[in-house]
């Protein structure tokens, strides 16, 4: 299973295949899975990836599953299993 892969940062335009656009606004942007790529975390496969440029978040609703969260140097990840 290919992992993404955000030690040079996280560009969505390299996983644009992979990853399917769910929403978006000037900071952040919510994508979905549809290829199985694995967490840069963990190695396992995840089903929703937050990503954001905002120094921090908050959530209206937890995941059903176990979450995991990567900083690059200019973005916060937080990937859904």
């Amino acid at each position: 299973m290919e992992r993404l892969d955000v030690s040079d940062g996280f560009d969505v335009h390299d996983y644009r295949a992979k990853l399917k656009l769910l929403t978006q606004d000037a900071d952040s942007m919510q994508l979905a899975n549809r290829e199985g790529l694995g967490c840069p975390a963990c190695g396992r496969e995840f089903e929703k990836l937050f990503v954001t440029e905002d120094d921090s978040v908050s959530f209206d609703a937890a995941p059903n599953g176990p979450i995991c969260v990567t900083r690059t140097a200019e973005e916060l990840l937080v990937l859904a299993h």
